[in-house]
């Protein structure tokens, strides 16, 4: 027991706090998260939700910074958003988000992928190594 109290913060009996969800967000350069949602939509098939945009836009931008779009695949949601100009994120080596999608027909899924702009790179494997 004293092992598992110093591993989980001590001993102090602090009220638990409760999670709904995780949401992976994935920024992408600004002003290229409309263009990223619109590529999940045709590629994925994922249904925005919802969307939240800066309430101001400079003089010289086009489009209106995508705070953070919300979008549903498979159950699970995603935010995509713009990154932000005062915002340096932090690059190491190693570092990054991978999005493990599970489907019945891979082939059929990435031909719709590469339709919708996608790359595809690889050969596709399958079994338990893949």
């Amino acid at each position: 027991m004293a092992q598992e109290e110093v591993q989980n913060g001590g001993a102090e009996k602090v009220a638990a706090v409760t999670f709904t969800a995780v949401k992976p967000q994935l920024t992408v350069e600004a002003p290229k998260a409309v263009d990223a949602v619109q590529f999940y939509k045709s590629a994925f098939g994922t249904l925005e939700v919802g969307r939240t945009l800066h309430p101001k836009r400079k003089a010289d931008q086009e489009l209106p910074h995508i705070l953070s779009a919300q979008l549903e695949l498979a159950g699970s949601t995603i935010l995509v958003s713009d990154i932000a100009e005062n915002y340096t994120p932090v690059k190491a080596e190693g570092s990054g988000c991978v999005l493990c999608l599970e489907t019945e027909d891979v082939e059929a899924d990435i031909a719709k992928a590469v339709s919708a702009g996608e790359v595809a790179e690889g050969e596709i494997t399958e079994g338990d190594d893949a």
